[in-house]
């Protein structure tokens, strides 16, 4: 297995194509690639109908899929990785995948089957039976895609699979996105690529955020509104039922005890965290599937969060600004390294993807390549991907559709 993978900000569609052809190819090291993965920015949208033919004539026996973004990760000449925001750009990644079978699909919302359909309703609409045991790179359009239900869907019949990838983007001028499977351009639905055998995706996902004060089970909730909740208390690693109260009066009570920054951030940064494995006691951070705090009912005591609640679920307050950000990536890369052992050094018999929100980049830290660069420290391999309306990836053994998140995907070959 080899991957490749070039970055070009020409301004002019031929010339940018036929140097991140040219420049992939060569670090590949062969002359013939099996799957591609584009990556455009929003500067070139007059011209995403003539992407993939101009692709193709360089790559006729290649698979290729990609997407725009609002923001586009790649390679520079120094191998290290860049992120080109609101700026022209395209981001190549070529990989040599002996022993892999690759599928692409296009999915159209109507075609989804309904939920309560049996696994193979969803097997024969993708193409994989579930034994081949895919790992997916999907794509989809921010509106018309209907991708909670197709992410469920693939769940269900791909358990032991991972999902990553994210949702077009268009940058600040509103454009229109495009999505590329093959020779075809599409502006609607869901894309995306399987890959079967001798392949590993592994995935971090960085959400951004830490947690605040103890964690709560709800034992009132009505669709996404938290009613009442009760506080679990920590004694000797032991959780235990505390006292029985609003989540207005939780708020409050926690926000006095915090410090005069985390006060401050409070204001208007505070999410919420809902935990996701429901026999996992001691909980860290990425233990959570983080969702906005929509509202708060002063009369009620009610709060209203991005999701549906159920009674018995356990949440978190959370807490996200830059330093949060960076710290909360940097402990998930110390993780993985520490759990897979792969080695700093520079190689290219694996790569990552990275699937980052539009509202982090250069907008949150201040400068920029801040997470890729990262990552790099850690994980020195290829990477790509671009800025995302919604990034895909899995939270306690089920995918979602996150925000203010970066969603790495590392493939590599098994031990």
């Amino acid at each position: 297995m080899r991957w490749s993978n070039s970055l070009s900000t020409r301004p002019s569609l031929e010339a940018a194509v036929k140097e991140v052809v040219e420049k992939s190819l060569k670090s590949l090291g062969t002359s013939t690639a099996d799957l591609g993965l584009v990556f455009i920015s929003s500067a070139f949208t007059s011209e995403y109908s003539r992407l993939m033919p101009l692709l193709k004539e360089h790559l006729p026996e290649t698979i290729i899929i990609g997407c725009s973004g609002g923001g586009i990760v790649g390679m520079n000449d120094e191998w290290k990785p860049e992120e080109i925001e609101q700026q022209t750009a395209i981001s190549l990644s070529l990989a040599h995948l002996p022993e892999v079978a690759i599928k692409a699909f296009h999915i159209s919302a109507e075609e989804l089957p309904d939920l309560d359909s049996s696994p193979d309703r969803w097997c024969n609409l993708i193409g994989v039976p579930t034994v081949d045991e895919p790992q997916f790179i999907i794509f989809a359009d921010s509106f018309s895609a209907r991708i909670n239900d197709l992410l469920q869907g693939l769940d269900y019949a791909y358990p032991n699979s991972s999902k990553v990838g994210g949702l077009t983007s268009s940058g600040i001028n509103g454009q229109n996105a495009g999505l590329f499977c093959e020779n075809s351009l599409y502006q609607e639905g869901a894309i995306g690529v399987s890959l079967s055998g001798k392949i590993i995706l592994e995935t971090i996902v960085a959400q951004g955020c830490r947690p605040i004060g103890q964690p709560y089970r709800v034992t009132e909730g009505e669709r996404n509104i938290v009613l009442k909740l009760e506080e679990l208390v920590r004694s000797d690693q032991i959780l235990s039922d505390g006292v029985k109260q609003s989540p207005l009066e939780a708020l409050q009570k926690l926000v006095q005890n915090l410090d005069v920054k985390d006060r401050k951030l409070a204001e208007n940064s505070l999410f919420v965290g809902i935990v996701r494995d429901e026999f996992k006691e001691n909980l860290e951070q990425g233990d959570f599937l983080i969702r906005n705090l929509i509202g708060v009912d002063p009369k009620a005591g009610a709060i209203a969060i991005g999701d549906r609640v159920r009674t018995g679920q356990r949440i978190q307050f959370h807490l996200r600004d830059a330093h949060t950000s960076a710290e909360d990536l940097e402990i998930l890369l110390q993780r993985y390294q520490k759990e897979v052992g792969l080695e700093v050094t520079a190689t290219n018999n694996a790569t990552a993807l990275m699937f980052s929100c539009l509202g982090r980049g250069e907008v949150l830290y201040g400068k920029p390549n801040f997470d890729s660069r990262l990552f790099s420290s850690y994980l020195n391999i290829p990477i790509s991907g671009f800025f995302c309306n919604g990034e895909i990836g899995p939270v306690g053994g089920s995918t979602f559709l996150h925000g203010y998140t970066s969603v790495f995907a590392i493939c590599r070959q098994p031990s």
